[in-house]
């Protein structure tokens, strides 16, 4: 069985180049460009995993990491913050918020 990732960036190339390199992998990826679009293809796609960009315009991924990680139904999905972001605290914070790396 093919594990399924949802990648969430608001920046198309980023995307993209994820995209292409799981899929070179045999990944199932699912894309979301925003924060409530993540959640919502959380909710219908089921990802194994979420690899989850940081800096966002609106819901930034470390509210999108809490909520989904607030929620029993999919508290259980690992989530990875993808960032450029390099200071202790931003990794503290995205620990805090429920990311498992």
């Amino acid at each position: 069985m093919t594990a399924r990732v949802l990648v969430v960036d608001d920046v198309l190339p980023n995307v993209k180049l994820l995209a292409a390199k799981l899929q070179r992998e045999y990944f199932d990826v699912v894309t979301a460009f925003n924060g409530q679009e993540a959640l919502q293809k959380v909710q219908e796609e089921s990802p194994d995993i979420i690899l989850l960009d940081v800096m966002m315009p609106g819901m930034d991924g470390f509210e999108v990491c809490e909520r989904i990680k607030a929620d029993p139904e999919t508290a259980h999905i690992p989530i990875v913050m993808v960032t450029a972001l390099s200071d202790t605290s931003d990794r503290v914070r995205g620990l805090e918020a429920g990311a498992d790396d």
